[in-house]
């Protein structure tokens, strides 16, 4: 029976484990598994434009050896041209593996409903697993733990959120979330994560002070204010997170060795400064980096049975 990645909410903390220690024996010694996909294909279906997401994708399928096939907005509309169900159908019959990056979640789960290959979640307008997995990787790489690491995510309740939900919650990590009001996550998200909590022993806050939600913090985590396909609502959106900003004296709030993250595009001088990012605290380049890691480990664990 084959398995998709569509949310961190149905992997186990076991699983996600074994995707952590895969990624970092993958970042160690790549050259091991070169060519370990021979011949095998990856597909692309990109609604958005992409910088880390495409080319980590590409080149980890590249380093296994198999190829890539790269379909954009122009090349498959998804329930245009043809019914979502169909380009799935066809598709299973070329590829081994797909990752779509759409703006509706719902393609995202049609595909996979429909799709006899492994469906993988590159980013919906409600999820962004990749990244999630890649950042809770990250910070267990650089705090060689999780469980009673605090992280303080600072801006818009969006899909990235909701993915580091899930994660942190089943690997014990606690969350505290400073959003403006009417910008919170997804409310059974929210509640779904904070049972999974319960079992793991994290704890997840929201608040409205920045200031109290960065309190001891381990990790200070922001994205941008004003995403794809939110353009029109730039205006309001910059006038209601103002005050959530991450700069240096936030940043003095923290923990003295505090890490800071970003998944990347950054809008300097909106939401982070050019300072803070540039700074010894960010992390945010490795941090795009491991997103390389993870995903091989997650194409390896999908599609080779032996790993």
């Amino acid at each position: 029976m084959k398995k998709d990645l569509i949310s961190i909410k149905d992997l186990s903390k076991n699983e996600i484990g074994e995707l952590f220690e895969l990624a970092k024996e993958l970042k160690q010694e790549p050259s091991a598994y070169y060519e370990k996909l021979k011949g095998r294909s990856l597909g692309l279906i990109f609604q958005k434009p992409s910088n880390r997401t495409r080319v980590s994708f590409e080149v980890g399928m590249h380093q296994f050896g198999g190829y890539t096939v790269y379909l954009g907005p122009d090349d498959i509309k998804l329930g245009v041209r043809e019914t979502t169900k169909d380009i799935a159908l066809t598709l299973s019959r070329y590829l081994d593996v797909i990752v779509a990056r759409t703006f509706s979640h719902q393609d995202i789960v049609e595909l996979a409903e429909n799709a006899t290959i492994p469906v993988i979640n590159g980013l919906s307008d409600l999820l962004h697993p990749c990244q999630a997995l890649a950042d809770i990787f990250t910070i267990k790489e650089k705090s060689d733990k999780l469980e009673g690491v605090k992280l303080a995510f600072i801006g818009d309740g969006n899909n990235v959120v909701h993915s580091l939900l899930y994660c942190g919650a089943k690997m014990g990590l606690n969350i505290s979330l400073a959003t403006p009001r009417g910008y919170e996550p997804d409310t059974s998200i929210l509640e779904e994560s904070k049972t999974i909590a319960e079992k793991t022993g994290a704890n997840i806050d929201i608040v409205k002070d920045k200031h109290r939600a960065v309190e001891d913090a381990d990790v200070i985590y922001t994205d941008v204010w004003v995403s794809m396909g939110q353009e029109a609502e730039r205006k309001k959106r910059l006038k209601a997170f103002k005050d959530f900003q991450i700069n240096s004296e936030l940043l003095s709030k923290a923990k003295k060795d505090c890490i800071v993250m970003h998944c990347l595009p950054a809008h300097r001088g909106e939401e982070i400064t050019g300072e803070v990012i540039d700074g010894p605290n960010s992390i945010v380049f490795d941090q795009a980096e491991n997103r390389l890691h993870i995903q091989k480990a997650i194409l390896l664990k999908l599609l080779d049975k032996g790993v």
